[in-house]
C-alpha cells in the first residue's frame, strides 16, 4: 500500500508542477501591453503572492530532504552542499533558505509527530502569500534579540504582533516596530544576562568580493570589547600604523622606541577615518601576533600566513596569490608581506607536481607540507573545496603496505564528520613499519581503537558478539610432591656475639 500511495502522491505532485509550468508559460507569452494601469499593478501583486507561497513549499521540501538524510545518501557533506549542487544557487542563498526552513517549516519527531513551528504566525502569513522572505527575516531577527528571561507567552504575542504588521507593511517598518517592541519588553535593559550575550556573540567573515575585500559583521561580548579597546587606543592613534605613510611609526604608540616628534608629524599628515585607523591597527596587531611565535604550530607547520605565487607572477608583479586558508590577495600585497617573511622555493615538473622530496619515516616533514600546499592548494578529494589549513597529509599507498613518504605519493585530504578515515591494518608487534600511536586526523588526542566486530548500519544499537569474550583459563600446574621432614632443608641458627 505504501508503494501505491507513493505513486499516487508522485503523480499528484507532477500534475501540480505541470499546471504551474503551464501557467508560467502562459503568463510569459501573454501580451501585457493591453492591460490597464490598475490591472497591471493587481497582476504584479498576484504574481508576488504566488512567489511568496512558493517559498513556503520550498521550506517543506527542505524539511523533507533533511529528515530523510538525503545529503549523506547522495554524497553531499551537508544540506547546504546539496542545495548548491542540485539547485545551482549561491552558498549565501542556500544558508538563508535553510535558516528560514528551520524557523518556518514543520519538523517532525522520531515518532513522526509534527513539532510546533518556531514562528507559527509568520509561517501562516507566508503560506497566505502576504509576507516575503525579507519580512520573515526581520521578524526572526527581532525574536532572536528578545532576552530569554521574557516569558514564552510574551514572545508569542510579540511574534503575532510583528506578523500581523508585516501583512500590510514593509520589512523596514517591521524592523522599526521590532526596536520599539524590544524597548517595551526590556525598558530598563536589565533583563539581558550572560546567557543572552553568549547566545548573541559571534563574528562573521563573508566571502571575498570582486575587489578582494571581505565583509565582517557580528557582536562582541563585553569582555572582548574590553580587551579590544586598549589595543585600538594605542595602535589606532592618528599617525600610527599608516600603510600610506612610509614615515609612520608601527606598533604601539606608547612604546619607548617611538619618536614623539615623528609621531606628531605623521599625525598631521594622517587623513584616514576612524574606521580605517581601526582596520590598520588590527592588521598590525595580527602581524605582530603571528611574528611572536606564541601560537605554536598547526598541522606540522608554524601558525603563519602561507602565500603561494608562481615565478612568473613574482617577476612581473601582476596577478593574485593564494593563501593556505583559501583566500586570495594581490601580488603587490603579497610582495609587501614577503619583505618580512622567509621565502621557500618549490620546483615543479611539467605535470605541475613538485620534484622529488622524500623521507624514510611515516609523517611528512614541514617542507613536504609546504610543497603540497603550493601544488594542490587544498583537499584533493573529488568534490571537496576545503583549504589547505583544514587538510592532513596522507599516503596514496598505505604506509602499512609498503608505501613511501615521498612527495610524489602524498596527498592532502580533508576528512569530515560522517566520512570514516581509511582503516589501518594492525602490524605485528616487532614489525619494522609499525607505529605505536596513530592519532585521528582532526582530534590528535583521540586514538583509533580497533573494533573486534563490525556494526550493522541498519541497526541503531551496537550488536553483541555471538560468543562473549572469556579470558583464557590459567595453565594447569603439575601437583608438587610433598616433602618429608628429612627432605626439608635445615636452617642453622647461630647466635652471633659482638
Amino acid at each position: 500500500m505504501r508503494s501505491i500511495d507513493g505513486i499516487g502522491v508522485s503523480e499528484q505532485v507532477h500534475g501540480h508542477l505541470s499546471a504551474l509550468a503551464a501557467a508560467v508559460d502562459g503568463l510569459t507569452e501573454c501580451d501585457l501591453t493591453g492591460l490597464p494601469d490598475g490591472e497591471l499593478t493587481s497582476v504584479m501583486q498576484q504574481v508576488e503572492m504566488s512567489l511568496r507561497r512558493a517559498d513556503a513549499v520550498g521550506h517543506r521540501l527542505i524539511v523533507e530532504t533533511a529528515e530523510r538524510s538525503l545529503p549523506g545518501k547522495l554524497g553531499h557533506k551537508t544540506l547546504n552542499k546539496l542545495l548548491i549542487g542540485v539547485l545551482r544557487i549561491s552558498a549565501a542563498d542556500a544558508s538563508a533558505r535553510i535558516t528560514a526552513a528551520k524557523s518556518l517549516g514543520t519538523w517532525h519527531a522520531l515518532s513522526g509527530q509534527p513539532l510546533p513551528v518556531d514562528l507559527p504566525e509568520t509561517a501562516s502569513a507566508q503560506r497566505d502569500g502576504d509576507i516575503g522572505p525579507d519580512h520573515a527575516r526581520a521578524i526572526r531577527e527581532v525574536i532572536r534579540k528578545i532576552p530569554h528571561t521574557v516569558s514564552s507567552s510574551d514572545v508569542a504575542v510579540a511574534e503575532e504582533i510583528l506578523a500581523e504588521l508585516a501583512r500590510s507593511a514593509t520589512p523596514e517598518d517591521v524592523e522599526k516596530a521590532g526596536h520599539e517592541l524590544l524597548a517595551h519588553l526590556n525598558p530598563d535593559g536589565n533583563l539581558t544576562d550572560d546567557k543572552d550575550r553568549k547566545r548573541l556573540r559571534g563574528i562573521r567573515l563573508g566571502r571575498q568580493d570582486q575587489n578582494l575585500m571581505t565583509p565582517i559583521s557580528g557582536h562582541l561580548d563585553p569582555e572582548t570589547r574590553a580587551l579590544l579597546d586598549p589595543i585600538l587606543a594605542k595602535w589606532a592613534r592618528p599617525g600610527m600604523n599608516n600603510p600610506d605613510d612610509p614615515e609612520s611609526p608601527t606598533g604601539a604608540a606608547e612604546h619607548p622606541s617611538v619618536d614623539r616628534d615623528r609621531l606628531a608629524a605623521a599625525a598631521g599628515r594622517d587623513t584616514r577615518t576612524a574606521a580605517q585607523r581601526n582596520h590598520d591597527a588590527v592588521k598590525e596587531a595580527l602581524r605582530a601576533l603571528l611574528a611572536s611565535g606564541i601560537l605554536g604550530s598547526h598541522r606540522g607547520l608554524p601558525v603563519t600566513a602561507i602565500i603561494t605565487m608562481t615565478l612568473d607572477q613574482l617577476e612581473h608583479a601582476t596577478g593574485v596569490a593564494t593563501t593556505a586558508s583559501g583566500g586570495i590577495l594581490p601580488i603587490r600585497d603579497a610582495l609587501t608581506m614577503a619583505e618580512r617573511s622567509h621565502p621557500v622555493l618549490v620546483l615543479f615538473d611539467h605535470n605541475g607536481r613538485p620534484l622529488h622530496l622524500g623521507r624514510s619515516k611515516r609523517l611528512a616533514t614541514a617542507d613536504q607540507r609546504l610543497a603540497l600546499i603550493a601544488a594542490d592548494r587544498g583537499c584533493t578529494r573529488p568534490g571537496c573545496d576545503a583549504p589547505a589549513t583544514m587538510t592532513a597529509v596522507h599516503h596514496v599507498h598505505d604506509w602499512s603496505k609498503g608505501g613511501t613518504t615521498d612527495i610524489g605519493v602524498l596527498s592532502p585530504k580533508h576528512f569530515v564528520q560522517g566520512v570514516p578515515p581509511p582503516r589501518v591494518r594492525r602490524l605485528p608487534r616487532h614489525h619494522p613499519r609499525r607505529t605505536r600511536r596513530l592519532a585521528h586526523p582532526h582530534r590528535p588526542q583521540r586514538l583509533r581503537i580497533r573494533r573486534t566486530h563490525r556494526m550493522d548500519p541498519t541497526t541503531t544499537h551496537r550488536p553483541r558478539p555471538k560468543t562473549p569474550h572469556q579470558p583464557p583459563p590459567p595453565p594447569e600446574r603439575a601437583p608438587r610432591p610433598r616433602q618429608t621432614k628429612s627432605q626439608r632443608p635445615q636452617i642453622c641458627r647461630h647466635s652471633v656475639k659482638a
